[in-house]
């Protein structure tokens, strides 16, 4: 695919802006040599050619990871392409796993030190933005020649108001989906999953008594109860204006009625009543997924790294066959989007604000992060992985992919609404404080005003 020419007037436009205003531990540093890759590079167009000198890129798409992972090879992929194109240019990667990049990122930071273009955690934006590391890069991203392509919803982690910080990285993922039995809940009297709580309440009758559990949880990480639940379940009570200005500090609160709502629904669905497994709070999503692939359990919620593990662990068997997904039931008194899911890219690619002080070396990290985040990459992904990107792209040929994999791409992308990921915003020291009291709410030792009180004190406090 050819790529439009980047104008390099406007890299000297946002210069004189700027004057105004999880896995191992191994580390691959290495500067990328042009060699001829497997792929069309001879077919790619890119305006980084007016430039010829140094870049310094930092990721954690390691060789390991990109084995399976599609949003990594990918990744992978297009740096491999957009070198090979830019011959002139030495592109040095440091690689890091997962863990390892957070941490290195992070003193990078307070260094003062960051390197020229990197991935960007959506809940890093606002502090570095403030301290002046990152790049504006809001005419950038909105003059992309893709930029009518571009999911602007996922943009959202990495603005600062309307100041755009990252073009959003790697590839989308829900944090929540009910992967569900139709053969089982067709024998509970169900022709696909509930769509009300209520249906799932009068269902558990009957899998008690078959000895089943209605859906298979896991808490036991405190994470899982806000990324995997009431992130989904909040916005159907509140919205997603409701969270946009918690993000913004812009006049909502943890102690709205409408949160506190969803979370008094969260504590009644988990303490009164027998929808979920009793040792939800002291097993891993990875244990309940386990009760689900047993058939311990008739449905089980999760995330899409969930999905991939279910479905490769359950290939060639019936339960294969008749698993399905679905979104969250939605509650009797919520009045928001029913078809809701979390979904979000996690990363942006960002650039250090001491690269605008050369505006060909500017040009060629913007002209990098547009091809790691633009069509070629979300083809790639969706035409091998069947995952989508931050580009939309048309047409997509599923074709060769089995049907539970379209199924779930078409679920993932097309036929459900995204809201967002409470833990890909604010900072730690609130969600750290949130996920500690919402086990104890789930087990019914505190209450949700107790919960939404001290969250909001540690919002005022640490965002």
């Amino acid at each position: 695919m050819k790529r439009k020419l980047l104008s390099v007037l406007l890299a000297t436009a946002m210069v004189a802006t700027l004057m105004v205003g999880c896995g191992k531990t191994e580390t691959e540093t290495t500067e990328t040599e042009t060699t001829e890759t497997e792929t069309e590079v001879a077919e790619t167009e890119t305006e980084a050619a007016g430039y010829a000198g140094e870049l310094s890129i930092m990721h954690f798409s390691t060789s390991e990871e990109s084995q399976g992972n599609g949003g990594s090879d990918g990744f992978r992929t297009m740096l491999s392409q957009w070198q090979a194109a830019n011959p002139d240019i030495t592109l040095t990667e440091e690689v890091l796993a997962n863990a390892e990049y957070k941490t290195q990122i992070a003193t990078y930071a307070a260094a003062g030190d960051l390197p020229d273009v990197f991935l960007l955690q959506g809940m890093n934006t606002k502090t570095w933005a403030a301290q002046g590391l990152i790049l504006d890069l809001t005419d950038a991203v909105n003059s992309s020649p893709y930029a009518a392509d571009y999911n602007k919803a996922y943009l959202t982690p990495f603005m600062d108001g309307d100041t755009i910080y990252g073009y959003p990285a790697l590839t989308g993922g829900t944090c929540t989906v009910v992967v569900y039995d139709s053969a089982k809940w067709a024998e509970a009297g169900f022709d696909t999953f509930p769509t009300t709580w209520a249906d799932v309440e009068a269902a558990s009758a009957y899998f008690d008594e078959q000895g089943v559990d209605t859906i298979a949880f896991g808490n036991g990480g405190g994470w899982q109860a806000n990324s995997c639940f009431i992130s989904t379940l909040g916005n159907r009570y509140t919205g997603k204006e409701w969270y946009q200005s918690m993000i913004d500090k812009a006049g909502a609160s943890f102690e709205d009625a409408e949160f506190v709502a969803a979370l008094a629904e969260t504590q009644r669905l988990f303490t009164s009543t027998s929808i979920f497994n009793e040792d939800f709070n002291a097993i891993t999503n990875e244990d309940a997924r386990e009760y689900y692939i047993s058939g311990d359990a008739a449905a089980f919620i999760g995330g899409n790294w969930d999905v991939s593990y279910i479905q490769s662990t359950l290939s060639g068997t019936d339960l294969y066959n008749t698993t399905k997904f679905a979104v969250l039931p939605q509650p009797a008194d919520a009045t928001k989007d029913p078809n809701s899911q979390n979904i979000g890219l996690g990363y942006a690619v960002a650039v250090s604000t001491e690269v605008a002080n050369d505006p060909a070396k500017l040009a060629a990290a913007i002209d990098l992060a547009q091809y790691l985040t633009g069509p070629e990459f979300s083809t790639f992904v969706a035409e091998n992985y069947a995952l989508g990107g931050f580009t939309n792209v048309a047409n997509v040929d599923l074709s060769g992919f089995d049907q539970w994999t379209q199924d779930f791409y078409n679920w993932s992308y097309v036929d459900t609404t995204a809201c967002e990921i409470y833990d890909s915003y604010l900072t730690g020291d609130v969600w750290g404080l949130f996920n500690t009291d919402l086990q104890t709410m789930m087990n019914g030792g505190i209450t949700p005003e107790d919960v939404a009180k001290h969250a909001q004190e540690a919002y005022l406090a640490n965002y």
